[in-house]
């Protein structure tokens, strides 16, 4: 089973690359923004209590984000493999998945980071804002605050993925596909070692 973490911070491209990825090695796509967003939408109590901590510029507390997560797995226990986009933010949600994944025998094949600086973070947040209408890509304290937030939570994260040699980097700035054909190198090779 081929599972992949896409890292980067908000607005880094993680949402159109996993399509690009999903179409290509057949995974199935794990955004914690996309089952939180149907979480809050559904008016659930753990959509009301995501939303609440999200329109603070916070992270979702683990065991709301890892139950999600875990149902989908279950549901998909067939499936070629997983995406991962937006989650594991931190070292426990990492070592949370890790024993989530083993219960289900598999594991992460790699992470892989888009790299962005934080000031094309912003402008391509506040551009997103202003076509999506989602509120937390309007205001620009807010995307800092939530910029800042990814920056101090999740460098640990890639350093525990690089202690188990699964961590890649590939610039998130230039062209949609010279992004997609990087990430695809690095996953072809992790699936060539499997």
């Amino acid at each position: 089973m081929l599972n992949i973490v896409l890292f980067g911070p908000p607005g880094a491209g993680k949402g159109t690359q996993s399509q690009k990825l999903i179409e290509k090695y057949d995974l199935i796509h794990l955004s914690t923004g996309d089952l939180l967003r149907s979480e809050i939408a559904a008016g659930t109590r753990l959509g009301l209590e995501a939303k609440k901590q999200m329109d603070n510029g916070l992270l979702v507390p683990d065991e709301v984000v890892i139950g999600m997560i875990g149902n989908k797995v279950k549901e998909h226990r067939h499936a070629a493999g997983f995406i991962f986009d937006g989650f594991p933010r931190t070292v426990p949600q990492a070592q949370s998945l890790d024993k989530l994944l083993q219960e289900n025998g598999t594991e992460i094949s790699c992470m892989i980071a888009l790299r962005v600086d934080d000031e094309e973070l912003t402008q391509r947040l506040l551009l997103r804002g202003q076509t999506s209408g989602r509120p937390d890509d309007q205001n620009e304290e807010l995307i800092r605050k939530r910029v800042q937030e990814y920056n101090t939570k999740t460098a640990p994260v890639a350093d525990y993925y690089a202690g188990q040699g699964k961590f890649r980097t590939v610039d998130g700035i230039g062209e949609i596909d010279d992004i997609f054909h990087a990430l695809c190198q690095h996953i072809d090779a992790v699936k060539d070692r499997q």
